[in-house]
């Protein structure tokens, strides 16, 4: 299932918005703080954790510290 999530960004302030794989039971449970979210969600890859946490999308990242390395 996906669902599109909204979240203001840590960053820039701008709402954003991102498609993740998940329900709303699954962040609501993350949201209690049993456990880390890498354990709640494990089917979400970095960027998508970091979104849901912070609100920054990938782009606003790599604006702010830089592209990838990786090639």
């Amino acid at each position: 299932m996906m669902i599109t999530v909204s979240r203001r960004s840590g960053f820039s302030g701008k709402m954003n918005k991102m498609k993740l794989p998940c329900t709303l039971t699954e962040i609501a449970e993350w949201q209690t703080g049993t456990a880390p979210i890498q354990d709640m969600l494990p089917q979400l890859n970095p960027d998508e954790r970091e979104f849901l946490m912070t609100g920054v999308t990938p782009e606003e990242w790599d604006e702010a510290f830089g592209g990838s390395d990786e090639s």
